[in-house]
């Protein structure tokens, strides 16, 4: 059963379609990566899958239990976002608040599982320190972390090795890989970074223009480049 699904969906920004008719499938577990140069979408691709942007034609489609709430998702980050003065901690456990209602408190088990997120992230121990003084690989594995407090099902991750050293890289991608590994979760992942991404997931979705675009495995990936080379 998909746990989401695009059909026929059609977006634009600025009186201009980026995409045109899109569909596909995503299943349990399953990791999507999406590629393409800037301006054909891809992030507008995601802001659809959220519900934050509306299609001109088409639609999403959640699985059985999912909504928009459950949802876990990390943007682009901002150099706002990189000063912000919050503890570490408060940042991982605000992925609870689409989920808590009228409720001002966070149980006891959601900060056990912040705890748990920040653990299986590498960032457990920093929960008192300020994120503006941690390193840029240790704020995305922070926000990464809250994005799982979101959800138990599905990830949208918008270029989360972006602008990161090669170590704070492999570091970002080791933890993706083994939130894949356990196979519950489906993700959706935005990407320049080809290479590794060929390597770590299940689907590529490569946006071309609005009309022109590829979606399968990496292998068809790889064999649909070279024709086109």
């Amino acid at each position: 059963m998909a746990v989401l699904s695009s059909r026929a969906l059609c977006l634009g920004y600025e009186k201009r379609e980026v995409l045109h008719g899109l569909s596909f499938d995503l299943r349990e577990g399953e990791f999507l990566c999406v590629l393409g140069e800037n301006g054909t979408g891809k992030s507008t691709l995601l802001q659809a899958l959220l519900g934050l942007k509306k299609p001109s034609r088409g639609e999403v489609i959640y699985g059985e239990g999912l909504t928009r709430s459950d949802i876990g998702y990390m943007p682009q980050q901002t150099a706002a976002q990189k000063d912000f003065p919050a503890l570490a901690g408060e940042i991982v456990r605000s992925g609870f608040l689409n989920r808590m209602g009228a409720r001002a408190w966070y149980t006891r088990e959601q900060k056990s599982r912040a705890l748990e997120c920040m653990e299986q992230l590498g960032v457990r121990g920093m929960e008192q320190r300020c994120f503006r003084e941690l390193s840029g690989g240790q704020q995305r594995r922070v926000l990464l972390a809250r994005a799982l407090c979101s959800t138990q099902k599905l990830l949208l991750l918008d270029e989360p090795g972006a602008g990161l050293d090669p170590v704070a890289l492999e570091e970002m991608s080791q933890a993706i890989h083994q939130l894949h590994l356990a196979g519950k979760i489906s993700i959706v992942m935005v990407s320049h970074d080809v290479e590794n991404a060929l390597k770590e997931t299940d689907l590529v979705l490569h946006l071309h223009n609005p009309h022109d675009r590829f979606f399968g495995t990496p292998e068809e990936y790889r064999a649909y480049m070279e024709e086109r080379a």
